[in-house]
């Protein structure tokens, strides 16, 4: 069993962009700009933007927080969102997401400018993601590729099956996994909360991607020897016996099945470090778009 360790291939990504903006740096250009706009006070928000603002500080990105109160307006919000489309100094930005319940998510997501939309949400990006043109891929599934990528695991052939089937991840990730390339080649099944034969399903399944959001949903009776598993999940459970009262799961059941795997991620530290790193690349790339 090999861990698929997501915190070491996105330093390796976020040390390879450094190079590249300390070389930018040296030649005079501009370097990327990244600004993220959060609303309210959402305890795992505030914890995910402070992460990728350090992030930024780090390879050497621009960074720019927005942090707007809870009860912001939907048309404020709108106008912030119309003035970073307009800013010809920010490359890329994110609006972090959930917003408030007064606030239409959709409407929010659909005015980002798509060429600056680096998470990758908009429907131009996903359009073209699904039609394997060149695009903003959203930032959780480009992590996945890029680090089956990275450990060469072979999913040419194999059958994947993904659970969950949200626009963020299950969607993308069904689409990326069956489409021409490598990674890519795999045979799709997406399967979701109303999946009767679900079990039946995951034992035939070469590749399991759980992006379901339920405490250790997947057992190791469900799985076969031999299978990559890939835990998009992230929960906090409350735990007395911890020092902060609570301890961080994924979808899977880890102890039990990684006895039976041949790669499988960690929770945390698989697919989380990952996301954060490939906004960044998406915010290279941006950068680049924009320069051309």
């Amino acid at each position: 069993m090999e861990i698929l360790d997501g915190k070491k291939i996105s330093n390796q990504i976020k040390e390879e962009i450094t190079v590249e903006v300390a070389q930018m740096k040296e030649r005079g250009e501009k370097v990327p700009h990244l600004a993220a706009v959060l609303v309210g006070n959402d305890g795992a928000s505030l914890t995910y933007v402070g992460s990728k603002v350090r992030s930024c500080k780090k390879i050497g990105f621009e960074s720019t927080l927005i942090h707007l109160p809870e009860e912001t307006t939907e048309e404020d919000l709108l106008k912030q969102v119309h003035q970073l489309n307009n800013d010809p100094a920010i490359d890329g930005y994110i609006v972090q997401l959930p917003l408030p319940k007064h606030i239409d998510e959709e409407k929010v997501l659909m005015a980002v400018d798509p060429d600056k939309d680096v998470d990758g949400f908009h429907p131009t990006n996903f359009g073209k993601m699904a039609l394997d043109m060149e695009t903003f891929i959203s930032a959780t599934p480009f992590g996945i590729m890029e680090l089956l990528k990275r450990y060469n695991v072979d999913t040419e052939g194999k059958h994947t099956v993904v659970i969950g089937r949200s626009h963020i991840v299950g969607r993308p990730i069904s689409i990326l996994m069956s489409q021409k390339g490598k990674p890519g080649n795999s045979t799709v099944t997406l399967a979701h909360s109303r999946t009767k034969n679900l079990k039946e399903l995951t034992l035939q399944a070469d590749i399991v991607i759980s992006a379901l959001g339920v405490p250790r949903f997947l057992k190791a009776d469900m799985v076969k020897e031999g299978v990559t598993i890939i835990d998009v999940g992230i929960t906090r459970v409350a735990d007395d016996t911890k020092e902060k009262g609570y301890y961080i799961t994924g979808d899977v059941d880890f102890d039990y099945v990684s006895k039976k795997a041949s790669f499988i991620t960690p929770v945390p530290g698989g697919v989380g470090p990952m996301t954060i790193a490939m906004l960044l690349k998406n915010t290279l790339l941006a950068r680049e778009r924009h320069n051309n």
